[in-house]
């Protein structure tokens, strides 16, 4: 049995990885996709091991086979016997033995990939009894390779890093990887420059987007796991010019999404409760003297940078009081460490703490702190919003509702401490529609407030990521409107306004804002 790795794939340079053997043309985990995997070339084919109730190391990748086998029990309380009755032939669950015969005396290597250390001693005395001539390398999550590492001197180690600094050394030297395995939006050319000084290889998995194959393959990625492996190796093919065209995918990977939406959260409950029981400091003036700082502002955003420093290293952050810039394809933190500042100074109990996660110019994570109700406002990208724990889902409103804006409340902000052009306009056209209007004096809790049915819309007339963007995500995960001031529906505007609202209402809204400002506009040309 051979542990060692094969020295370049069969297609260049490039290590083409099938992920679960070949599923995407046939059942995952089964000899069926190991073969398919073998016929397409590849050069790893990677497989999930459990083991049963009677010790039998298996191929599955989920702890049930619910998904998969349409068993609702979880791998662990049943026997050898009962799982191997599920499905025929080759299109069931196998032994592991039995995929690691099947790569013995081929070009390819089993990558047996484990998600908790308890499947390690079993599976490394499977592959120890094994067939002669069948390559194995192991990866999963860092405890299982750990574990193997243990077990097995000699074991070729694929360690899991999905963090975007560089593997400490003592790591490497403990588990002596060949190869650093991270899911592919961490990857950037200085961590793969570092690991391959370090004498290794770069494993990037699961890549299915040709645009995000060219990419990971421009910065030197060594290997690839893929559910399309015919994909992969004709863009692996293509060549580096095509490669260096391929645009950096705005995404974090899953492990850094889950990391960031808790950093977040806990920064949000942090902040909300330090702020009502700080001490103000000394209350000083920026561009003039309605422009308020206070210590609070400053310790906050200090505690954020130092968070995100310390737990999410590589990425940056823009803040109200202590600036920053964005790079491109960097994960980027906004941060206003107090909405309303000037409220906080003279006592008036209506703040927020405004946190937003970009990359480029989408919001991925946000939390907006309502400091004086103690409340957190959540979102991430695609998966919805909440507040304290409870989902905010605006209700698409009924095909025969009248959208009357009669008896509603619509909130808007000043423009620092003066009415913005055409202000006025707007609030005459909302009162004869007996609407009322607030002006709380937090452009963040303003925005969000639709999101959580506190009035119906609102409009800011300067849009800045720093103050607004995490209320914008919010609202649009909770399934509102968001319009620029050229009736564009965009979270982030590219420069002027955003106006937020309830579906039922943001047209008319969004009509009277621009009537507004038009009046605003005509009338300075007259002057």
């Amino acid at each position: 049995m051979s542990t060692t790795s094969p020295g370049s794939g069969r297609h260049g340079t490039l290590w083409a990885t099938a992920h679960r053997g070949a599923a995407v043309e046939r059942r995952e985990n089964t000899l069926a996709a190991v073969r398919s995997a073998l016929e397409a070339e590849a050069d790893f084919i990677e497989v999930d091991v459990r083991v049963t109730r009677d010790g039998h190391v298996v191929l599955l990748h989920d702890p049930t086979l619910e998904r998969l086998w349409g068993v609702d029990r979880p791998i662990a309380e049943m026997d050898w016997a009962e799982a191997a009755g599920l499905g025929s032939g080759e299109e069931r669950i196998p032994l592991l033995a039995e995929a690691v015969a099947l790569v013995a005396g081929t070009a390819a290597t089993l990558l047996i990939d484990m998600d908790t250390p308890d499947a390690a001693a079993p599976a490394v005395s499977v592959v120890r009894g094994s067939a002669p001539g069948a390559r194995v390398a192991w990866c999963g999550s860092l405890e299982a390779v750990s574990a193997v590492r243990d077990l097995d001197p000699e074991a070729s180690i694929w360690l899991p890093w999905n963090r975007r600094d560089i593997p400490p050394a003592e790591l490497l030297e403990r588990l002596r990887p060949e190869v650093v395995n991270a899911e592919y939006p961490v990857l950037s050319r200085d961590l793969v420059d570092a690991v391959h000084a370090a004498g290794l290889r770069v494993a990037c998995w699961t890549v299915d987007d040709e645009d995000a194959m060219r990419w990971v393959l421009s910065l030197g990625a060594d290997a690839v796991t893929t559910n399309r492996l015919g994909m992969l190796q004709k863009v692996s093919a293509e060549g580096r010019a095509a490669w260096e065209r391929a645009p950096r995918p705005t995404r974090l990977a899953g492990a850094e999404l889950v990391a960031a939406a808790a950093v977040a959260h806990e920064l949000a409950q942090w902040a909300n409760a330090f702020t009502r029981s700080a001490d103000l400091g000394r209350v000083r003036t920026k561009a003039n003297a309605a422009d308020h700082v206070t210590a609070v502002d400053l310790a906050v955003e200090q505690h954020v940078r130092q968070v995100i420093a310390e737990r999410l290293p590589g990425h940056t952050v823009v803040g109200e009081e202590m600036g920053g810039s964005a790079q491109p394809g960097v994960p980027c933190w906004y941060v206003d460490p107090v909405d309303g500042t000037s409220n906080l100074a003279n006592g008036v109990p209506w703040t927020a703490f405004s946190l937003a996660l970009a990359i480029d110019r989408e919001p991925l994570v946000a939390v907006l702190g309502d400091v004086w109700h103690g409340q957190v406002f959540a979102a991430v990208a695609g998966l919805g919003a909440e507040i304290d724990g409870q989902r905010l889902e605006l209700q698409p409103p009924s095909e025969h509702a009248a959208a009357d804006l009669a008896g509603t409340i619509v909130s808007t902000e000043l423009h620092g401490h003066s009415a913005w052009p055409g202000m006025e306009t707007f609030l005459d056209m909302l009162r004869e529609r007996f609407c009322t209007v607030r002006i709380m004096g937090s452009g963040a809790l303003a925005l969000a407030g639709p999101a959580a049915g506190r009035g119906v819309g609102t409009v800011i007339e300067r849009f800045n990521p720093i103050d607004h963007l995490a209320a914008a995500l919010v609202v649009r995960e909770a399934g509102g409107v968001l319009v620029d001031d050229n009736g564009k529906e965009t979270a982030w505007p590219e420069s002027g306004g955003i106006l937020a609202a309830r579906r039922e209402h943001a047209s008319e809204l969004y009509a009277l804002w621009a009537t507004a400002r038009r009046s605003a506009q005509e009338a300075r040309h007259v002057v």
